[in-house]
């Protein structure tokens, strides 16, 4: 009998599931043991594993860590976070919804009407003849004219109309390039700009610049020149059609044209506000030409 039971217990000893590191394969389940627990009516004892119980302290502990390091150097917690930051948003505005169904709308339809920006598309007879309507609205020809005609006037009347249209060149030049630089919106096609739109400084879509030099300068010569009505129709359908060359070649959506109109408009308000007189243009051109005269 006692060489039995020390045969059962070496028997015991050389079994590999009787080790520490696989108690846990020998226990029952935590279900099968509530259920036997439950039908012999006894109290119910939960059976926690002791490899999971570490791993659970030892995560536990990580993450404590982790979140006292970020406390303390000032980071984010992750209790801090608040719930809508991690979802989305389910019930957006009504004002949201207006403006993303408006700028769908507008994409869209400015893709539409790009009818010139291919040489195989519908417009593609009229591509030459749009891009030469468009490059009347272009900064350069605008600026190098004035100057030109500033040159050869010999009138102070004239000069001071000339040098008031080259200032309002350039501030509409300077206002419309920080804008488009400052928003960045990209045209309907994503064309990479050309070389006078680099000169121009004409690289993004928003607002239109053509737009907003033709409106403007129409109304200044509308309102310093006396024009027959054949010719004030004109210049108000030339200044719309440099808007829409725009949008037919693909450069500019509906809405950036628009936005150009009402610069240009409002570029015209700003240089009647502050209109330069005949004596400052004539200091300003003396300056600019190095002869004026030295103070006794």
């Amino acid at each position: 009998m006692p060489s039995s039971q020390a045969r059962s217990r070496a028997r015991d000893r050389n079994n590999v599931l009787n080790r520490p590191e696989f108690m846990s394969l020998n226990q029952p389940s935590h279900r099968e043991h509530s259920a036997g627990e439950g039908r012999a009516g006894g109290p119910r004892r939960p059976v926690l594993r002791q490899q999971s119980q570490q791993d659970d302290i030892a995560g536990r502990g990580s993450r404590d860590s982790t979140d006292g390091s970020q406390a303390a150097d000032g980071g984010p917690k992750e209790g801090s976070r608040w719930p809508e930051q991690d979802c989305m948003q389910l019930n957006p505005t009504f004002r949201g919804i207006a403006i993303n169904s408006l700028l769908a709308i507008d994409i869209s339809l400015s893709k539409r009407l790009g009818m010139c920006v291919g040489s195989h598309g519908p417009g593609a007879p009229l591509r030459s003849m749009v891009t030469l309507l468009a490059l009347t609205g272009h900064a350069l020809p605008w600026i190098f004219g004035t100057l030109i005609c500033l040159w050869r006037s010999n009138t102070l009347a004239g000069q001071e109309v000339l040098v008031n249209l080259l200032l309002a060149l350039i501030l509409d030049l300077m206002t419309v390039a920080g804008m488009q630089k400052l928003i960045k919106r990209r045209g309907p096609w994503d064309f990479p700009p050309g070389f006078l739109d680099y000169i121009a400084m004409d690289m993004y879509s928003f607002p239109a610049a053509h737009a907003s030099r033709a409106v403007m300068v129409s109304k200044f010569l509308l309102n310093h020149l006396v024009l027959a009505v054949p010719l004030r129709i004109l210049l108000y359908l030339w200044a719309f059609l440099v808007g829409v060359s725009r949008v037919l070649l693909g450069k500019h959506h509906i809405s950036d044209v628009g936005c150009g109109f009402a610069l240009g408009f409002l570029h015209f308000s700003l240089v009647e506000s502050v209109w330069l007189d005949s004596a400052t243009c004539q200091t300003l051109l003396s300056i600019g030409t190095l002869q004026w005269t030295p103070l006794v």
